[in-house]
C-alpha cells in the first residue's frame, strides 16, 4: 500500500510540471514567432518559394534538418528574391546610352570606343603593345598603273621612313611591284579603272588617316629630281600652309600662273593672272589656290576636304577652286612651295583607261566627263550655299562660287 501511495503522489506531482512546460513552450514559440516576423518585414509568405528539399523536410520530420538550417535557407532565398526584383526594377537605369559617342556607338561605354584607325601594319603574334617600335607621321598616296613603275619607284625614294606609302592600283596589277623592296612594306589597294578621288573618298576617311600630320595625294606622272619630302614638310610648317603643293617647272606643260615655280623664294601664296581673271586678289586662281595633281593637306584641312568630295564625281575637277573653303584665311594658309619643286610629265595613262564610244578615243570620253563633272560640282556648291543662306535668313554674298 505504501508503494501504491508513493506512485500515486508522483503521478499527481507530474501533472503540474507538464502543464508548466507546455505554458513555457507556448510562450517561447510566440516570442520566437514574433522575432521571425520582424525579420521578414517586406517579404510576403506567398513570395517565399521554398525548394523541394525544405518541402520534403516539412513532410518528413525525421529528415534531420534543423529549424535553424530551415530559417537560414529561407532568409537567403528572400534576400536573393529582393535582389533580383531590385535588378529588374532598375534595369533601364543600367542601360548605357552616351549621345556624345560617335553615331551608332551610343550604347557603348566611352572607355571602349575607338573612333579612329590607321594604316600601321600589325603582327600576327606577340604583345600588341610591341608591334610598332616606330610610327610614321605622314602619309603619301599614289594612284598608279604598272607602266609607271619606274617613275613611282623614283618618287618613293624621295620620301623618308617617316612616310607610310599607299598605292591605289587602277590596272589591277599589284604583285609585280614586289620587285621593289619598299613595295613589300607599302599598302596596296586595287580597284580597276578608278581615279584617285574615288579612292580617297573610300579609303582615306579622316578617322582612318588621323594619325598623320600631313597627307600627300599625288598623281603618278610627277618628276621629283628636285624634291625632298622632309624639307618640304619643314617649309610647310614654317609658312603655316594647311593646303599646298610643290611648285611646277614652268617650262613643261600648261599650268596656272599660281602653281608655277618661282626661283627667288621658298613659298608664294598669290600671283597675277590674265586681265579680268581675278576679281578678288585673295580668291582663285590668283590666291588660295593649288592644283589637284600633287596636293598636300594637313590633317585638319583634309577632314574638311574629304567631306566636300562628291561621291559620284570622281575626277575632282573644280575641287581645286573650292579648297579655300576648308581653311581660314585661305589666302594665307594655301600656297606653293617653290624651293621643293616637281615636273608634271603629263602622261595620259588614266585617260587611256576609258572606253571608246561613238567614234571617240578612250581619252576623249574621259576628258568630256571631267568637264561635265566640273559644271556639276559648281552647280551643287552654288545650290548648297543658296539653301544655307535662305535657311539662315541671310542675304548671300555676290560671289559664292569661283
Amino acid at each position: 500500500m505504501a508503494k501504491l501511495g508513493t506512485i500515486g503522489r508522483s503521478g499527481l506531482l507530474r501533472k503540474p510540471n507538464e502543464s508548466m512546460r507546455l505554458v513555457m513552450t507556448t510562450v517561447v514559440g510566440v516570442v520566437f514567432g514574433f522575432f521571425i516576423g520582424i525579420s521578414f518585414p517586406t517579404v510576403s509568405i506567398t513570395k517565399l518559394h521554398f525548394p523541394s528539399s525544405i518541402i520534403s523536410y516539412i513532410e518528413d520530420r525525421n529528415s534531420g534538418v534543423t529549424t535553424q538550417a530551415l530559417l537560414n535557407h529561407a532568409w537567403t532565398s528572400a534576400k536573393n528574391q529582393r535582389a533580383n526584383s531590385s535588378g529588374l526594377d532598375s534595369s533601364d537605369s543600367l542601360k548605357i546610352y552616351v549621345p556624345t559617342n560617335p553615331k551608332g556607338a551610343e550604347r557603348l561605354p566611352p572607355g571602349i570606343v575607338v573612333s579612329e584607325s590607321d594604316f600601321y601594319q600589325r603582327r600576327l603574334w606577340g604583345d600588341p603593345s610591341e608591334d610598332l617600335p616606330f610610327k610614321q607621321k605622314y602619309l603619301v598616296t599614289f594612284t598608279v598603273g604598272y607602266d609607271q613603275k619606274n617613275n613611282i619607284n623614283a618618287a618613293v625614294q624621295k620620301f623618308s621612313e617617316n612616310f607610310t606609302i599607299l598605292l591605289f592600283h587602277y590596272d589591277g596589277r599589284t604583285s609585280e611591284w614586289d620587285e621593289f623592296e619598299w613595295s613589300k612594306r607599302a599598302i596596296h589597294v586595287s580597284v580597276r579603272k578608278q581615279t584617285k578621288w574615288w579612292y580617297a573618298k573610300r579609303f582615306l576617311h579622316p578617322d582612318i588617316v588621323a594619325p598623320y600630320d600631313y597627307i600627300f595625294i599625288w598623281d603618278e606622272d610627277l618628276g621629283v629630281e628636285h624634291f625632298n619630302a622632309e624639307e618640304y614638310i619643314k617649309l610647310v610648317k614654317k609658312h603655316g600652309l594647311e593646303i599646298s603643293q610643290p611648285g611646277l617647272e614652268p617650262n613643261r606643260g600648261l599650268t596656272w600662273q599660281m602653281t608655277k615655280r618661282r626661283g627667288d623664294r621658298e613659298v608664294h601664296k598669290e600671283t597675277e593672272e590674265r586681265p579680268g581673271w581675278c576679281s578678288d586678289p585673295h580668291l582663285p586662281p590668283c590666291a588660295a589656290f593649288v592644283e589637284i595633281m600633287a596636293t598636300v593637306f594637313s590633317r585638319d584641312a583634309w577632314r574638311c576636304v574629304w567631306h566636300m568630295i562628291q561621291n559620284d564625281l570622281v575626277h575632282g575637277w573644280g575641287l581645286d577652286f573650292a579648297l579655300r573653303r576648308c581653311v581660314e584665311p585661305a589666302h594665307e594658309k594655301i600656297g606653293v612651295v617653290d624651293s621643293q619643286w616637281i615636273v608634271h610629265q603629263v602622261v595620259p595613262s588614266l585617260g587611256n583607261q576609258g572606253k571608246a564610244e561613238n567614234g571617240k578615243a578612250p581619252w576623249e570620253g574621259v576628258r568630256e566627263r571631267c568637264r561635265k563633272e566640273w559644271g556639276m560640282f559648281q552647280t551643287r556648291m552654288a545650290d548648297a550655299e543658296k539653301a544655307y543662306y535662305k535657311k539662315m535668313g541671310i542675304t548671300p554674298p555676290n560671289t559664292t562660287v569661283v
